[in-house]
């Protein structure tokens, strides 16, 4: 037996919906009466709320464990997400943890750690449908932004993706729940709400309802100042949710739409149901609708039996879209997916080459769109004070980082002039701030300075979720 915690630890790796369920976690332990710790060290519970999207992720669930175990320190440790999923027995029996709970079950989490305290096994990697959100708390206080989980899991069995294994199929959560969370969260205080789920555009209620009509019913709160949503899937991007972003003000100019290849042949090996002249169509109808919205997407190097030459027609995709950000990975065999079990692995070093060569041009594309930005005026939401004193930081209306200096408060909507761009960064200036121009853009240059050093020599292997 083991006494039972009194405080805890969330550590989230992965996708924005780890991000929702961890938070969703640690409001559970909160409503147990435990007690967040600022420092996992210091917990007497941590949850690692894994991925296993990447390659490696069993192992380095296992490195954590090991270094929470370090300088002889007990405390209890429970295994959630994906890895939790796929690897449940595994893990209980190479590391001995105490609790191995699965995303679709986390809601029994108190149980299985006053279990586990009792020195008995607890694990539980059922996959009931939708039954965990009836279980958890109310929201409690959160920041200007938030997630919402509307749907879950995945049908499309894209040949490289372990999702629909570890998160199951496609379900969507019953419309007046997500109304009655959104309006929680903005009654405490919440500006701007993202819409999660794996194929989030595939969102229905069963009544012929999709995620155009529960968008427009969200932009009806009041309060509510800006929508979100993603991960997109080509698949499900439907003509009305084309026209929400043409006709509802609170919908956000910015589009996750995941293409992972420009190549057809591979598309096909990948399972995925568009093809590049689609993809491409699809794109031209949305932009029509909303010629100033901001694209982003996802990209897969080195597939199995990829050539050059198909590669080659990846990056003329990206030369033709100009994406604002996207994300992109090389190919990691995942066990259990058909495409591990393809022939013609591509070398690592081949890989590597082909990664680093994407990512210039997607950088490339991504400064290109934030110095087109400049001159714009639009309202920047304040999320939290910046590295320097007198800098804030918030999110414009196509998801740019934006530097700002001047007494403004967190959840604030700003209205300002965009006057200079970086990579990954822009400066705004308001009327407060007209004073403190030079001193701003300073800060935006060592700002600046500071994360392409972080940057140099480093992946861009930012985790989205794979669509």
């Amino acid at each position: 037996m083991k006494p039972a915690p009194k405080t805890f630890a969330v550590k989230s790796f992965g996708c924005q919906m780890n991000v929702y369920d961890g938070e969703r976690m640690a409001e559970l332990m909160t409503a147990e009466g435990m007690t967040q710790a600022a420092d996992a060290n210091d917990a007497d519970l941590v949850v690692l709320n894994t991925c296993h999207i990447r390659e490696k992720a069993t192992e380095k669930v296992f490195s954590d464990i090991g270094r929470l175990r370090k300088h002889g320190r007990a405390p209890m440790i429970a295994v959630a997400g994906c890895v939790a999923q796929a690897e449940g027995e595994e893990i209980v029996r190479r590391a001995k943890v105490d609790v191995v709970v699965g995303p679709q079950a986390y809601h029994n989490l108190p149980k299985l750690v006053a279990e586990a305290a009792a020195g008995k096994a607890a694990l539980d990697t059922d996959m009931p449908v939708m039954s965990k959100f009836g279980a958890l708390p109310a929201r409690r206080k959160v920041g200007p932004s938030a997630f919402l989980t509307v749907q879950e899991g995945c049908d499309k069995f894209c040949t490289y993706c372990v999702v629909p294994y570890t998160r199951g199929a496609e379900v969507s959560r019953p419309f007046a729940a997500i109304v009655d969370e959104a309006k929680a969260l903005v009654d405490a205080g919440t500006r701007e709400i993202t819409l999660l789920g794996q194929n989030v555009n595939a969102w229905t209620d069963g009544d012929n309802r999709g995620l155009h009509d529960l968008i427009r019913a969200l932009d009806r709160i009041p309060g509510l100042a800006r929508i979100r949503y993603t991960t997109s899937h080509p698949n499900d991007m439907a003509q009305g949710l084309i026209d929400a972003h043409r006709d509802v003000e609170s919908l956000m100019p910015f589009l996750h739409l995941p293409v992972q290849a420009g190549s057809d042949r591979v598309l096909k090996a990948m399972n995925r149901s568009h093809s590049r002249d689609s993809y491409l169509r699809l794109l031209g109808r949305v932009r029509a609708a909303r010629p100033d919205i901001a694209l982003s997407g996802d990209f897969i190097v080195g597939f199995p039996g990829e050539t050059d030459a198909e590669f080659n027609e990846t990056m003329r995709l990206v030369d033709e879209v100009g994406y604002a950000q996207a994300f992109s990975f090389k190919y990691s065999p995942r066990p259990g997916t058909p495409a591990a079990e393809l022939a013609d692995q591509i070398p690592e070093e081949v890989m590597d080459a082909r990664l680093q060569q994407l990512q210039a041009a997607l950088n490339r594309d991504q400064l290109a769109f934030n110095e087109g930005s400049v001159g714009r005026t639009c309202d920047v939401l304040v999320e939290r004070q910046g590295k320097y004193a007198g800098q804030m930081l918030g999110k414009s209306p196509w998801l740019q980082s934006v530097l700002l200096s001047g007494e403004h408060r967190i959840g604030d909507l700003v209205t300002v002039q965009l006057t200079h761009a970086g990579p990954n960064s822009l400066r705004g200036l308001s009327d407060f701030a007209s004073a403190n121009e030079d001193k701003l853009l300073t800060v935006l240059a060592r700002s600046e300075r500071l994360r392409a050093q972080e940057q140099a020599g480093a992946a861009i292997n930012a985790s989205s979720i794979v669509s």
